[in-house]
C-alpha cells in the first residue's frame, strides 16, 4: 500500500507546473489592416500570446473596419482616437488617452503594460501605467531620429533621440530585435535593454510557393533572373542605391528583370528611373509569399531599420539576398553562405555583390539553397516563449520589490 501511494505521488509531481496566465495590455499606434513591419509583427505577437491562453487587451487607434466588428474571446480591444501621419496618409497615430486608460486599468487592472510604439498614445499609456504602479515594458521598433534627416527636419534628430531615451528608460525593460541594436542603445544611455528576436512564419514564406504562372505574368523565362524589392517606397529606404544597383546589374546581364512590391512617395522617382521595372503594388499574405518565392535575388539597401522583417521573409523564400551588415541581415546572413553582406559604409560593395550575382548562376543557386534552411530555427512559437519568460521574470522582480517596500516603515526609504 505504501509503495502504491509513493509511486502515485511521484507520477503527480512529475507533471510540469501550470504556466501562469497573464493579462497584458498591449499598446500600439499601428496594427493591421495597416501594412508595415511593426503592425505585422505585433499582430503575430498578439496571435501567439492568445494561442498560449494569455488575455490580451489591445489598445490602438480605431479603424473604419472596426464598426460593428465582433471580437473574439480573450481579445479585448480598447479603441482610441487617431489622426493621419504627415507623408504617411494610410497610417494613423494614436491620440493621447490618459483618462480612458486610467478608467480601464483601475476597473480591470492588467498584470503588465507593454508599449510597442512611442507616439502620443504610447506616452499617455506610460504615464498612466506608472501612476497606477503597473509594470511596463516597451519595444524599440523604429529609428524615428534617423528618419528625420530624410524628411528635411534633420535638426530634430537630437531632440527625438532624447525623447526616445527618456521614454524607454521610464519602462522596466526595452525589447530590441538584435544584439547590435541592443549594444548601440546601451551606449546611448538606454537602460534594461533585452534582446528578443523576431520570428518568421515558414508555413507562409517558403520556396514551395514559387509560381511559374506568376513568372509568366512578369514575362520572364524560368532561367531568367528576377530581382525583387519589397517594402515601403520612401526616402529613408535608400532606394537611390536600389536604382543604381539595378542598372549596373542590367548592364552585366540584360535578362535581369526588376519587380517591386510596395508603394509610397518615392514610387514615381523609381518608375522614371527604371521604366522596365514591374510594380506589383502592396501585397500581403499568400500573394506576397508567392511574389517572394517566384523571384531569385533580393536587394535590401535600407540603412534605417531596427530589424528588417523582409530579410527573413526573403531568406525563408529561398532568395539570394544582398544587404548591408546590420540589423536582421547581420545576425541571419553568413556572408557567402546564405547571402551577401556589405559594410554599411561601402555602398560600392553592395553594388558589386549584386552585379556578381546577376551573372553567376552557380553562386546564386548555392545561396538560394542555403537561405531557406538558415531561418528554420526562428519560428514564432520560440519567440513568443522568450517574450513570456521576460515578462514573468519582470513580474517576479516587481512583486519582490513591492513586498520589500511594504516591509519598511512609511518614513524610512529602503534604498
Amino acid at each position: 500500500m505504501t509503495e502504491s501511494i509513493t509511486s502515485e505521488k511521484i507520477r503527480i509531481e512529475s507533471y510540469p507546473a501550470t504556466k501562469k496566465k497573464l493579462r497584458v495590455a498591449l499598446v500600439t499606434e499601428t496594427y493591421p489592416p495597416e501594412i508595415n513591419g511593426v503592425a505585422i509583427t505585433i499582430e503575430r505577437l498578439v496571435s501567439g500570446l492568445r494561442a498560449e491562453n494569455h488575455e490580451i487587451q489591445l489598445v490602438r487607434p480605431r479603424h473604419v473596419i472596426d464598426a460593428g466588428r465582433h471580437f473574439e474571446e480573450g481579445y479585448q480591444p480598447v479603441l482610441t482616437r487617431g489622426f493621419p501621419i504627415p507623408r504617411y496618409p494610410e497610417l494613423r497615430m494614436g491620440a493621447p488617452a490618459s483618462r480612458l486608460l486610467t478608467s480601464c486599468w483601475k476597473d480591470n487592472r492588467p498584470d503588465l503594460v507593454h508599449i510597442a510604439t512611442e507616439g502620443p498614445l504610447g506616452w499617455s499609456a506610460l504615464k498612466v501605467a506608472r501612476k497606477l504602479n503597473i509594470p511596463t515594458t516597451s519595444d524599440f521598433r523604429t529609428n524615428f531620429d534617423v528618419y528625420s534627416r530624410h524628411y528635411g527636419v534633420g535638426w530634430l534628430k537630437r531632440p527625438i533621440g532624447v525623447y526616445l531615451k527618456r521614454f524607454h528608460n521610464l519602462t522596466q525593460c526595452t525589447m530590441v530585435p538584435t544584439a547590435g541594436l541592443g549594444e548601440e542603445l546601451t551606449q546611448r544611455g538606454f537602460h534594461n535593454v533585452k534582446v528578443v528576436a523576431r520570428g518568421i512564419d515558414t508555413d507562409l514564406f517558403n520556396s514551395n510557393r514559387r509560381s511559374t504562372t506568376l513568372r509568366q505574368q512578369w514575362g520572364v523565362e524560368e532561367d531568367q533572373p528576377v530581382v525583387l524589392s519589397v517594402g515601403r517606397l520612401a526616402p529613408e529606404k535608400n532606394l537611390s542605391l536600389l536604382v543604381q544597383t539595378y542598372h549596373q546589374m542590367k548592364s552585366s546581364n540584360p535578362d535581369i528583370q526588376l519587380v517591386i512590391v510596395g508603394d509610397g512617395p518615392s514610387k514615381d522617382m523609381i518608375r522614371k528611373a527604371c521604366p522596365g521595372a514591374i510594380f506589383a503594388g502592396v501585397q500581403t499574405g499568400e500573394v506576397l509569399a508567392t511574389h517572394y518565392a517566384s523571384a531569385d535575388i533580393f536587394l535590401f539597401p535600407s540603412l534605417s531599420e531596427t530589424y528588417g522583417n523582409v530579410t527573413l521573409e526573403a531568406l525563408a523564400s529561398g532568395l539570394a539576398c544582398v544587404a548591408f551588415n546590420y540589423a536582421a541581415a547581420s545576425e541571419r546572413i553568413r556572408n557567402g553562405v546564405n547571402g551577401l553582406l556589405a559594410p554599411c559604409d561601402k555602398a560600392h560593395l553592395f553594388v558589386d555583390h549584386a552585379v556578381k550575382l546577376a551573372g553567376d548562376d552557380a553562386q546564386r543557386l548555392s545561396l538560394r539553397l542555403n537561405a531557406e534552411q538558415s531561418v528554420v530555427p526562428f519560428d514564432w512559437k520560440k519567440i513568443i516563449g522568450e517574450v513570456e519568460t521576460t515578462w514573468i521574470e519582470l513580474l517576479g522582480r516587481h512583486a519582490v520589490s513591492q513586498s520589500t517596500t511594504k516591509d519598511w516603515p512609511a518614513n524610512v526609504s529602503p534604498i
